[in-house]
């Protein structure tokens, strides 16, 4: 045990000296209960890495890397001494911080902290989910633990507390934290940031709480993750490390962030360490290969025996469960034709009814509001998400906007679950980096955000999104959708059922809009596209995304009545699906000779790409009002005269 523990802090301390960059302090503090969790607990199989029921390990604290690519290569997966080599260079497969979707054996992205925290939360929710919708009486398929090693840094985020209240108030006993506890962070000592008990604050949460006074001690660390599993509890383990053990700056803030550099012979020669440099002893192979790899597969192989006897047994249910193994979640047009509303309706109206429809064509079709449901419509089926009602598809994030989009990230990561989060679309400030989390990771979860202009009214401009839309815009593989009616609106949701490595988010109104002759659900996978007018020499192009597609026909109308002026209206659903589209049709559906408008209740930021320099757009640059959403907008100029006005007045 000994030799394959110094192998992992050589192997970690090395790749940091070689880069240059990383960090040496965890490798040296966290390896010895890291060994304990991969050779005593961790049931994985690295030749099948997403296996559904193999246990997840979360390194929350990201930035150890170092620590965590070791420990992948001597389980067994397909990283090499080579990609060790290759730690924090370009085009790797071993990065500064772990990237799910780049390399084998890392279930989730994490780096921000306090993110991988809550995301184990979502792990081990959708665990508990799927083992009290599947499981029957002699196929326990889904029974796995979820484990975490965070750090002081991921307790101070504010996102953990609010992920670890949901998990002690679910008493998701299958999650089990290892908390790297060495009073020292990159600037200090925590003492001069914090002086809570971390202990009282977890146990207040419903959690279980244990402590290791040794971080070296491997039998008590084997120990208390075996009474962790007896619990009825999430539960955190502190175990009491030195930063950087070995190293002459041990203990202190140095040893966090900056490689060991001449230090590291120094360090060597402590663990009387002769091997070569990225040297493996084959006995430490041996140590992993016996009680990691083999004992992993071996799992494996038992499982897909149970699966197939399922399978065979259960065949329908069977069939639902792969589809749901590998993300099959679709959703056809025609099974929403019988929604479409014949009087006015906010497309929240229409989002929650596509909600409730889907739910009942998808069962793995799960998710909430951030305590918004009465106002979003975002709605699960199957009553409430509970201990007590583990099948409940309403998760009930309380007011935790935050770690609702880490959870959700979580549970879809984990597998077998199509997760959605509802909530006000001014609050994706809350949740924008968990949103950022779902795009780098390439995960699917949709985002249902409502009241999304200034017409949320009288709650004022605390409750009214203006640079928001542009925030999510300017974000890479993040389709954004801002739908003018029923039709569109269904064409998002179609759309983002059919993107299988892009989040979405699906922007709705609160007030009504009136559903539109031309509009059409299939034509939003063009991102824009004509709405009124003729295909070609128009005088005006008026571009609209959501409630105001309907006015710029208005104002069209009255341009063409009292101006004369020939004038076409496209609507914009998605500015990320149109710049998909070939080049032809963008340039003959925004007409290079024509005078373009932009009409949105948001910020003008972007929209100069489409209407160039010369062009206008009438929007909102700065914050709102709170009043009635009609004097808001007679406030601002939201209006047929007052717009027609303008874009006469500038021609």
């Amino acid at each position: 045990m000994k030799k394959a523990i110094d192998t992992i802090k050589i192997l970690g301390v090395e790749a940091i000296n070689k880069a240059n960059s990383g960090h040496p302090g965890i490798v040296l503090g966290a390896a010895p209960m890291a060994y304990t969790l991969f050779t005593k607990h961790l049931r994985v199989n690295p030749s099948v890495d997403k296996w559904i029921n193999r246990d997840r390990f979360i390194l929350s604290a990201g930035h150890g890397t170092g620590l965590l690519y070791p420990l992948l290569h001597l389980s067994g997966f397909d990283l090499t001494i080579d990609d060790l080599k290759a730690f924090r260079q370009v085009d790797s497969i071993t990065p500064g911080h772990p990237e799910s979707h780049l390399t084998p054996g890392v279930d989730v992205t994490t780096g921000p902290l306090g993110q991988g925290f809550a995301m184990a939360v979502g792990s081990a929710l959708a665990e508990t989910f799927l083992a009290a919708k599947y499981n029957q009486d002699k196929y326990p398929l889904f029974d796995h633990y979820t484990y975490v090693l965070c750090g002081d840094g991921d307790l101070q985020e504010g996102v953990t507390q609010e992920a670890l209240s949901l998990a002690g108030h679910w008493k998701l006993n299958k999650l089990i934290v290892l908390f790297d506890s060495n009073d020292v962070q990159l600037d200090n000592m925590t003492s001069v940031a914090q002086s809570e008990n971390i202990a009282d604050r977890f146990v207040a949460a419903n959690w279980n709480y244990l402590k290791v006074k040794d971080g070296n001690d491997i039998q008590a660390i084997d120990e208390a993750i075996n009474q962790a599993k007896l619990s009825d509890k999430p539960t955190l383990i502190e175990v009491k490390t030195i930063i950087g053990q070995g190293a002459t700056k041990q203990g202190t803030p140095n040893v966090h962030g900056s490689p060991l550099g001449h230090d590291i012979e120094t360090f060597k020669s402590r663990l009387e360490w002769t091997e070569k440099d990225f040297a493996v002893p084959t006995e430490v192979y041996d140590d992993f290969e016996k009680n990691v790899k083999e004992r992993g597969e071996t799992a494996y192989e038992i499982w897909i025996k149970l699966y197939q006897e399922f399978c065979q047994e259960f065949p329908e249910i069977g069939a639902e469960i792969d589809r749901a193994i590998h993300g099959d979640f679709t959703i056809n047009l025609k099974d929403f034709t019988d929604l479409i509303p014949t009087q006015p309706q906010a497309t929240r109206i229409s989002s929650g009814t596509i909600v409730d429809r889907i739910s009942q064509l998808c069962p793995n079709w799960i998710g909430g509001s951030a305590d918004l449901t009465g106002s979003t419509k975002a709605k699960g089926a199957d009553g409430n998400y509970s201990h007590d009602h583990l099948t409940g598809r309403n998760i009930n994030y309380g007011v935790r906007e935050f770690a609702m989009g880490a959870i959700n990230n979580g549970i879809y990561a984990h597998g077998g679950l199509l997760p959605f989060a509802g909530g006000f679309f001014v609050f994706a400030d809350y949740m924008k980096p968990a949103i950022r989390m779902s795009s780098l990771m390439e995960l699917p979860v949709i985002y249902i955000m409502s009241h999304d202009s200034i017409a949320v009214g009288e709650d004022g401009p605390t409750h009214q999104p203006i640079e928001q839309l542009a925030m999510l815009r300017a974000q890479p593989n993040l389709n954004v959708y801002r739908p003018a009616d029923f039709k569109e609106t269904l064409g998002s949701y179609y759309q983002a059922f059919q993107t299988k490595h892009t989040p979405s988010s699906i922007l709705i109104t609160r007030q009504n809009l009136p559903e539109l002759s031309e509009t059409s659900a299939e034509k939003v996978n063009l991102g824009a596209y004509k709405v009124y007018g003729k295909d070609t020499n128009n005088n005006i192009v008026i571009l609209a995304t959501g409630s105001e597609v309907h006015l710029a026909i208005a104002v069209a109308q009255k341009l063409e009545q009292e101006e004369k002026l020939q004038v076409k209206v496209v609507s914009m659903p998605s500015w990320e699906l149109f710049e998909q589209q070939p080049a032809a049709y963008r340039e003959s559906l925004i007409e290079p000779t024509a005078f373009k408008v932009s009409i949105e209740l948001g910020s003008t930021f972007g929209w100069e790409r489409y209407t160039s320099n010369n062009g206008l757009n009438i929007a909102i640059d700065t914050f709102g009002k709170s009043g009635p959403f009609q004097d808001v907008f007679n406030y601002f100029g939201i209006g047929v005269d007052n717009i027609t006005k303008k874009i006469i007045d500038r021609l």
